[in-house]
């Protein structure tokens, strides 16, 4: 059965989506248009260049999380200026190396504009904080920034979903405006854009199923614990990316969202050991072989 499917945002929890796709194929699901948010558009883009499941767990099971921290140079040798940098740069890292690696991934299946892709196969959500505004790419691109989607690189459009605020430079975009705009998470608006394949009239083409990652099974309004600047800043930015896609998801069919708890991993730890990401994968197989034995209703 063909189906659309959408990922959400996580970080580094998105090992758990290599579970829940190993067992989307085994049930002959056949997924057609993808969209995500973040890393759930990292994993969306693969999909999108036709990896099956095999291949993205081999590719992230070779992945070393930790070559993605790329400070500018002056950061290596003078450690403190990094404070420099997050305060002129709004982040401490560059992005580029998590960018080049996308890159070569998609250029490995010959992708890397959208016009290498049949048009509405792949969205990504990014948020444009210059125009306060979600953006979708590429759908957006030629009404908010003049661009021609087209010919916009896949692995940029990915680069500004991840790019977590503070931790990763924000990408900018020239507009139809003098000044560029601020490009960042994608999370920070629509962390799970299970929305964006509804054509308005409730009668899509073929099942949406949706993949979210959860902090609690039970869903994410636990009372956090706030001791400084840094926790108020994390809190702030889960409040904020969560409540757009609460309020939606409350009023969509949850039976068609599997919901698979992340508990006790943090969105940007790049250190992950290999039992943390192993567990990952077999919570989201689990959730998944579980879900799916009864989807579509």
């Amino acid at each position: 059965m063909k189906i659309d499917a959408v990922f959400s945002g996580g970080g580094v929890k998105a090992y758990a989506f290599v579970g829940a796709l190993e067992s989307i194929e085994e049930k002959k699901l056949q997924i057609e248009r993808v969209a995500g948010t973040s890393a759930g558009a990292i994993v969306a883009s693969f999909l999108a260049a036709g990896y099956r499941y095999e291949e993205i767990n081999s590719l992230l099971n070779e992945l070393d999380l930790k070559k993605f921290l790329d400070p500018p140079a002056l950061s290596k040798m003078l450690p403190f200026t990094k404070w420099f940098f997050l305060y002129f740069q709004l982040g401490i890292y560059k992005g580029d190396k998590l960018e080049q690696w996308i890159q070569q991934q998609l250029t490995k299946k010959n992708l890397n504009t959208f016009t290498d892709l049949k048009p509405g196969y792949l969205k990504v959500v990014v948020s444009d904080l210059s125009l306060g505004k979600m953006v979708v790419i590429p759908d957006d691109l030629q009404n908010n920034y003049g661009i021609d989607p087209n010919y916009f690189p896949i692995a940029k459009a990915i680069r500004m979903s991840a790019g977590f605020p503070y931790f990763f430079m924000p990408k900018k975009l020239p507009g139809k405006s003098q000044k560029k705009s601020i490009i960042v998470d994608g999370g920070l608006l629509s962390n799970f854009p299970l929305w964006v394949f509804e054509n308005g009239e409730n009668k899509n083409n073929r099942p949406i199923l949706g993949v979210k990652l959860n902090e609690s099974i039970k869903g994410q309004h636990q009372q956090k614990n706030i001791r400084n600047a840094f926790d108020m800043f994390h809190a702030l930015f889960s409040t904020m990316k969560q409540a757009h896609d609460a309020r939606y998801i409350s009023k969509s069919q949850k039976n068609n969202i599997i919901f698979i708890p992340v508990e006790g991993v943090g969105t940007t730890d790049f250190q992950l050991t290999n039992e943390t990401k192993e567990n990952l994968i077999s919570t989201g197989k689990s959730r998944a072989d579980e879900f799916l034995k009864y989807w579509p209703k």
